[in-house]
């Protein structure tokens, strides 16, 4: 399951734009889900629509997929996540807390 992914950093922007891509992932915070499951959770998407939401987050190495007989199990990839994070917010985060420490 574990593999390197390079990726551009605005396929994954672009990738997490969209609530419902946002939400799938929320739901494989506690561990992996198969599709099924996931598509559960999203009522107001049919399975084909899930699917490709999923193949758009695969795409962008923000999940992972393990196959299991006709199971498909999708896991996120936190170490991209936080890669993203160290990259652009935290910094923007510091800079801003910092700046507004010395607005009196």
């Amino acid at each position: 399951l574990s593999r390197i992914v390079i990726v551009d950093s605005e396929t994954v922007w672009r990738a997490l734009s969209s609530q419902h891509r946002r939400r799938l992932l929320d739901l494989m915070r506690d561990g992996p889900r198969t599709t099924g499951q996931l598509a559960k959770e999203m009522p107001g998407l049919t399975r084909f629509a899930v699917m490709q939401h999923l193949g758009v987050l695969e795409q962008a190495g923000l999940v992972l997929v393990r196959r299991e007989g006709r199971n498909r199990f999708n896991y996120s990839n936190p170490s991209l996540l936080r890669q993203l994070y160290e990259q652009w917010v935290s910094p923007i985060a510091s800079t801003a807390a910092e700046a507004a420490q010395h607005i009196r």
